[in-house]
């Protein structure tokens, strides 16, 4: 009965996970794209503290400013199959712009 139910969770957990990458569709050219700027800001942010050119505390605001904008990435894809329209990258694309330039502005 153990072995059963065990068996049962494993088909659960690879099957629903195979099934969430497919439907999910994270490498979709637009969303690829905002996730690589909030990547590479992400770096930029690290290298700062790294260098001393940005405190803890800024690092940590820019930080929550980038996951907002991911988990409005993730919102706009969860409602439309896993894809972002081209005026939502747009609007993404304006966020992090905003961002980088208050990375720029802190660093120097």
């Amino acid at each position: 009965m153990k072995l059963h139910a065990a068996v049962l969770m494993a088909g659960m957990v690879f099957g629903g996970s195979a099934f969430a990458k497919d439907a999910w569709k994270d490498n979709h050219p637009r969303r690829a794209e905002v996730n690589a700027r909030l990547n590479n800001q992400n770096r930029r942010i690290r290298d700062g503290v790294k260098d001393g050119q940005l405190t803890k505390g800024q690092a940590k605001q820019l930080h929550a400013e980038d996951h907002a904008i991911r988990r409005e990435e993730r919102a706009m894809a969860a409602e439309h199959g896993g894809h972002i329209t081209k005026g939502e990258k747009q609007e993404l694309n304006a966020q992090e712009n905003q961002v980088s330039k208050q990375i720029y502005n802190e660093k120097h």
